[in-house]
């Protein structure tokens, strides 16, 4: 079955996946002489570096996600398509999907990475990962859970488990959410849940290396820890996770944290996609690409973002999996695929590094940028401009401020709702009969 995309006289640009690459190139080339079919398996783009905020109640889902086809309502020449990804053909230039056959003359794989569970069965299930909105509304509706069945539960140990939190992964993610929760438990939970001893519940951050944010510079880890341990975070360094039960996190050297609730940001894999040659797919699951960021051995199949693995000079183990990385390297190949079109010469890649920052509590944030490194309210200011302008759509950056100003304000949030999708399972016959 061929999906009905109507074929034009233009060449066909096929992108799958609808994060920061995917989106940049084509918004790049939606007024260009290509016809664009972006395939994602959802209708909308998802702000990734704020999934922590959903998960901890700073900010609902639909503030930091917006439609495809709002984004392109004025753009004739691109194609949205809400499918999953099959298979690539590239002998023939197909990519099979849920709603059939997509021909194309030139792919851009930018379908991202998943979290690395590094192949342990129990922690793949049982542990609560942050790699979508979906994911993240699953973790909040978890942890506001726990605390419901905690006024009830009448063994102190159970009571314990229900409460800790404990967070693997000490880089952006982990400080982010460990800090948050740290906040919750000082200023929010004790208002909402006043028959709790919030002196029981601990937040735990595992890190399997001497520091957090491994990737920033010594200062800017620093700094974060002493945050985070002002916050009254418990910070494990060296502590690598051995397993878990759904109860209990062992750690390697026997000892045990009690929990419910595990999140697991230790790190990320690239997302797989059959029909691609297993020779060019590298270390933690990329793809290995050219300068400019076309997979090797292939003449029209192309990479971007985290999935990509390039090597440069200073970067030989390939690029961070961050944001500015994706979103570069689609605006050059966007240009590149102009200059195809005018038989220009193409230009390779060279990342420029713009930065990095990581948040960990009210007005604590640590920013590492080429010329100046900063710590404190004004690092935690730079993070607030630079992710509320991010965000895609003017309402969604509206509604993103005023939630951040009055918790400011107010020390508090009003959107610890559990909200969960029922099951038609759920429904009942006579509910569906009326």
């Amino acid at each position: 079955m061929k999906a009905n995309i109507t074929e034009t006289n233009k060449k066909r640009i096929v992108i799958i996946g609808g994060g920061f690459g995917g989106l940049q190139i084509a918004r790049s080339l939606s007024d260009s002489n290509y016809q664009v079919v972006l395939i994602d398996k959802n209708n909308y783009h998802q702000f990734q570096p704020l999934f922590y905020q959903v998960a901890t109640a700073g900010l609902e889902p639909s503030t930091i996600s917006f439609p495809f086809r709002k984004i392109f309502q004025n753009k004739k020449n691109v194609h949205i398509r809400v499918a999953e990804v099959y298979k690539v053909d590239a002998v023939n230039n197909q990519v099979d999907t849920s709603i059939g056959i997509v021909n194309y003359h030139y792919l851009v794989i930018a379908i991202g990475a998943d979290t690395n569970f590094f192949g342990n069965k129990k922690i793949t299930e049982l542990s609560y990962p942050m790699k979508s909105v979906s994911e993240a509304l699953t973790l909040r509706n978890r942890i506001l859970e726990n605390y419901e069945k905690a006024l009830t539960e009448t063994d102190r140990e159970k009571r314990k488990t229900l409460m800790n939190i404990v967070v693997v992964g000490g880089g952006p993610t982990g400080v982010e959410v460990s800090g948050t929760l740290a906040e919750m438990k000082k200023s929010i939970l004790p208002k909402d849940y006043p028959e709790l001893d919030f002196k029981m519940m601990q937040v735990y951050l595992l890190e399997g290396s001497p520091k957090v944010l491994n990737v920033m510079s010594e200062n800017a880890s620093k700094k974060a820890q002493e945050y985070l341990t002002a916050l009254g975070v418990n910070v494990f360094l060296n502590s690598r996770v051995k397993d878990y039960d759904g109860e209990n996190v062992f750690l390697e050297g026997g000892k045990a944290i009690p929990t419910n609730t595990l999140v697991w940001a230790a790190g990320v894999t690239g997302n797989r996609l059959e029909g691609l040659d297993p020779a060019v797919i590298g270390r933690a699951g990329r793809i290995m690409v050219d300068r400019q960021n076309k997979v090797k051995g292939s003449s029209n199949i192309f990479a971007i973002g985290d999935i990509a693995l390039m090597t440069e000079e200073k970067f030989p183990d390939g690029h961070p999996q961050v944001a500015q990385v994706a979103i570069q390297q689609a605006k050059l190949l966007a240009k590149n695929f102009k200059s195809m079109d005018e038989k220009k010469e193409l230009k390779g890649f060279s990342y420029k590094d713009l930065g990095s920052m990581a948040t960990v509590g009210r007005n604590k944030a640590v920013a590492d940028f080429p010329k100046w490194k900063f710590a404190g309210f004004f690092a935690w200011l730079i993070w607030m401009f630079i992710h509320l302008m991010s965000i895609v759509g003017g309402k969604n950056r509206l509604f993103a401020f005023i939630n951040w100003a009055w918790s400011y304000i107010t020390f508090d949030q009003s959107l610890r709702l559990i909200m969960k999708p029922k099951t038609r399972k759920e429904i009942s016959p006579e509910r569906m009969s009326s």
